[in-house]
């Protein structure tokens, strides 16, 4: 049995999560934790069952964790109508003939951004490459400019934190509400002036759509920048990290990838499958719910541990193996509502940038491989992650061979 002291919040869950979930999923399915009043749910059809039922199990609790820090509704808080319509013209940005522009962007972006690293043939990932890639792209899909891109990702570091915070000091919670204010400060006379020149940014095209016959608010359109700001960045730079270290961890399925650049996707989606970057994903229960003989009661808060279900033999043969050909992936369907894993989630409030991020990481993964030839961990680098609602790389110091001639930009 799991211990009943065992706790999710300890050090030794943040340590290594995945070492639990096999114990969690057999033993303890329906995981109570005392000390905030909430129920962890880990095996995927449990999972499934609750994000894809948005009457029993809805975004009710956003409503205390993203809404303060997001200046006003976030997407999957809205239902209906109005979620329809609005979510619409977020896809919009996202899709189609914007999604090709912002791949040049990305490529642009990407090639400016590991142009210094190369003669050095030395990079840590994720904090020289991967966190200011992920918020200059953001930066350019709304129309922001990016030299403000250290600013913003203060900022943003707060909104976050209060988002995926389980538990907040009154200090930390004043210091995200101070970092909420000072961006809405800075996206509203943004606002006000793509209201009278709207050009082809996503700002623009949230300042000029409109719902239900009315434009939508300044609260409306933060709060929906804010959204994608934080969904965009977060997962990304976590997202290109992982599936470096799985490939290099990996050297057979490397050489596949290198050798045939077809299989990114599948490297990609099974990336997402094995290290979701969002581990966790809340709902609140409407009514009382039964899973497997335990009774949550209804107004309880419902964590799903999207890390635990994307691990359950249940749903994926040997779950616990890195398997870039596995064939109850299905590459194709892993970036839409069909997919299996359930990294971006799943029914009504699945991610919205889903195509985006595919597009993203897979634009930048295919411009890195070829240039970091041989490339593997720094001499004396220890491997770290940590987080417990997103969880990544701390860094990824990788050493490669230093390439001599300018690298050109094809955009």
């Amino acid at each position: 049995m799991v211990d009943p002291r065992f706790s999710i919040l300890s050090e030794d869950f943040a340590a290594a999560p995945c070492r639990y979930f096999a114990r969690l999923r057999d033993q303890s399915p329906v995981h109570y934790e005392p000390a905030i009043d909430s129920y962890f749910l880990s095996r995927h059809q449990d999972v499934k069952r609750v994000l894809t039922d948005h009457e029993a199990f809805t975004t009710q609790t956003l409503q205390v964790r993203a809404e303060p820090v997001m200046r006003g509704p976030v997407l999957a808080q809205m239902t209906g109508t109005e979620h329809t319509a609005k979510r619409k013209i977020v896809v919009r940005g996202f899709t189609g003939q914007a999604l090709q522009d912002q791949i040049r962007a990305i490529h642009s972006n990407a090639a400016e951004l590991v142009a210094p690293f190369l003669p050095r043939g030395r990079m840590d990932l994720v904090n020289d490459f991967g966190k200011p890639f992920a918020v200059y792209v953001t930066l350019d899909v709304l129309g922001l400019d990016n030299r403000d891109w250290q600013q913003v990702t203060a900022w943003l570091s707060g909104v976050s934190e209060f988002v995926t915070s389980i538990v907040l000091t009154p200090e930390r919670r004043q210091h995200c509400m101070d970092c909420a204010e000072q961006l809405e400060a800075y996206l509203v006379p943004v606002i006000e002036q793509r209201r009278r020149q709207p050009g082809e940014d996503l700002i623009s095209k949230l300042c000029t759509a409109e719902f239900d016959g009315i434009a939508m608010s300044n609260r409306d359109v933060t709060a929906l920048i804010i959204n994608v700001l934080v969904a965009a960045v977060e997962p990304a730079d976590k997202t290109l990290a992982l599936l470096f270290k799985h490939l290099i961890d990996h050297p057979a399925q490397m050489a596949q990838v290198r050798q045939d650049p077809t299989l990114l996707p599948a490297a990609i989606a099974e990336t997402l499958r094995y290290s979701p970057p969002v581990q966790l994903i809340p709902r609140q229960a409407e009514k009382d719910a039964v899973f497997g003989g335990t009774v949550v009661p209804a107004g309880a808060t419902v964590f799903c541990m999207i890390g635990a279900a994307n691990r359950d033999p249940d749903a994926f043969t040997a779950p616990d193996t890195f398997d870039i050909h596995r064939p109850d992936l299905g590459t194709a369907r892993s970036f839409t509502a069909g997919a299996q894993h359930l990294a971006f989630g799943t029914g009504l409030h699945q991610c919205v940038g889903a195509a985006f991020a595919r597009a993203e990481i897979e634009t930048v993964a295919a411009l890195l491989l070829p240039l970091l030839d041989q490339v593997r961990y720094s001499p004396g680098f220890r491997y770290r992650e940590t987080g417990l609602y997103t969880r990544g790389p701390v860094s990824l110091s990788l050493d490669f061979t230093p390439v001599r001639e300018g690298v050109t930009c094809h955009g």
